[in-house]
């Protein structure tokens, strides 16, 4: 979830604040985000352009004020967003198990909280934990992770998918 207290929107606020929230780095506030340098960012959206593709993962390395850029780090090198492009980039201190999805990490951390009913799901926990390389740590009530464990029903999707994969007759 991305809304709340234990959200991956508040998480992320917080989890910068306590990793990266000297003020003795340049940053940038941009709508109602600040960036720093130091910060972990993900990409959301392919960018052909840049040749940076939707859940690469970076470190901002630079802010050229003059040019109104950021300067971010990723595996193939170095790319700049005008500050306009910066809405494809998130902050990356937390993401959603959806985003996790394809990647490994050192270390997990999941929040699994009531609050977060709708996605107690057993399929969810399952790709949070197998994210993990070394260690998992699941921060919540007893209650959140049972009715996590016991769900295991996912949601019926009406995507149209199969009608669309079915041939066509003439």
């Amino acid at each position: 979830m991305y809304r709340g207290p234990s959200g991956v929107n508040a998480l992320n606020e917080l989890l910068q604040q306590a990793l990266n929230g000297t003020h003795a780095v340049a940053e940038k506030k941009l709508g109602s985000r600040i960036f720093r340098v130091g910060d972990k960012v993900m990409q959301t959206r392919n960018n052909y352009d840049k040749e940076v593709f939707n859940g690469d993962i970076g470190l901002i390395t630079g802010i050229d004020f003059d040019d109104g850029a950021l300067e971010v780090a990723i595996d193939t090198g170095y790319l700049f967003y005008e500050w306009s492009e910066t809405e494809e980039l998130i902050h990356a201190y937390c993401i959603s198990t959806h985003r996790s999805q394809g990647s490994e990490y050192p270390i997990v951390v999941m929040p699994v909280m009531t609050q977060h009913y709708m996605m107690l799901q057993r399929n969810l926990i399952y790709t949070a934990i197998t994210r993990a390389k070394q260690a998992v740590v699941l921060v919540g009530s007893r209650k959140a992770v049972a009715m996590a464990v016991n769900n295991n029903r996912v949601a019926t999707r009406y995507s149209g998918l199969l009608d669309r994969l079915k041939p066509i007759k003439k």
